[in-house]
């Protein structure tokens, strides 16, 4: 509640002349539309460059926002609704998440302590995305904008255009695909 109080009040100030108090809301969300558009494109690139054209857009669009919901929910839906227009025009850009393999890199074998834990953390957190990676790119942004962005199944429903109810049933879908995912990866991981 105190962050959608603080974006409310940093867009105030941007639309009474402040235009660098804009730079808070852009590294506040920034690695969430990222994730976001990259859930889409996958790849690093073009991500950075859709990222950004969100970013001017919702600039530009600023003063369109009512408040009615979350600052985070109206710009994932920017988020969204960028990279839908940028897939209708450029098919050949779609990559499928399976199509791509999978690599883990493990650093540093020998440590412990703290130091295995936070590798073991790290290492945790990249099986998730590579296994979130895996989805098709409608699951893995519901699953993203859910866990990630800690999106209420409404606030999901007004980005992609889904009913609260389809949302709760693709969410409930894609747990079951990620948990096959990650069983199937962590069975290749312990091969190795």
């Amino acid at each position: 509640m105190q962050e959608q109080q603080e974006d409310i009040a940093i867009i105030q100030m941007v639309l009474q002349g402040r235009q660098s108090a804009y730079a808070a809301l852009v590294e506040r969300y920034q690695s969430y539309v990222f994730t976001i558009v990259m859930r889409h494109v996958h790849n690093r690139e073009l991500a950075e460059e859709l990222a950004q054209d969100v970013f001017v857009k919702a600039y530009k669009s600023l003063a369109d926002f009512k408040g009615n919901s979350k600052f985070s929910t109206w710009l994932y839906t920017i988020a969204h609704h960028t990279c839908l227009s940028h897939l209708r025009k450029r098919p050949d850009s779609t990559v499928l998440p399976g199509d791509e393999k999978m690599q883990l890199v493990v650093e540093n074998h020998g440590q412990s302590g703290h130091h295995a834990h936070v590798l073991e953390q790290r290492t945790q957190k990249q099986l998730l995305d590579q296994a979130i990676n895996r989805l098709p790119g409608s699951d893995a942004e519901i699953v993203t904008l859910f866990y990630k962005a800690e999106q209420s199944l409404e606030e999901i429903g007004a980005i992609t255009g889904l009913t609260p109810g389809n949302v709760k049933v693709r969410l409930f879908r894609a747990r079951s695909k990620l948990k096959e995912i990650l069983q199937h990866v962590s069975s290749e991981f312990s091969m190795r």
